[in-house]
């Protein structure tokens, strides 16, 4: 068994600044002490002959080729556009930032 306690979770709760009620602690206790246990196991067989593996079927590149196609305008792309100027977007400023 795990050595994790109510009072862990209250302290892993206050570091990721998540305010737990006491159900929640009682109810995270228990089901971090049962992640913790089965990664402890999982440890017990894991050997050096063993490769570490990120996913469990072999991942390959799936994307197509990046080859340009029919663009659209200038006109095209803004015509919808609620603000616009000089060919661009226009957005407000954001973070009180005056440019």
């Amino acid at each position: 068994m795990s050595e994790i306690t109510p009072d862990l979770v209250r302290h892993l709760g206050v570091l990721a600044r998540i305010q737990l009620s006491d159900e929640e602690v009682e109810r995270l206790t228990g089901q971090l002490d049962v992640i913790v246990d089965n990664i402890a196991k999982v440890s017990e067989v894991a050997t050096p002959e063993v490769p570490a593996t990120s996913h469990p079927i072999r991942l390959h590149n799936v994307f197509r080729p990046d080859v340009p196609g029919d663009m659209l305008s200038v006109e095209q792309v803004l015509q919808n556009a609620p603000d616009a100027a000089d060919g661009r977007f226009r957005v407000t400023a954001i973070l009180g930032e005056e440019q």
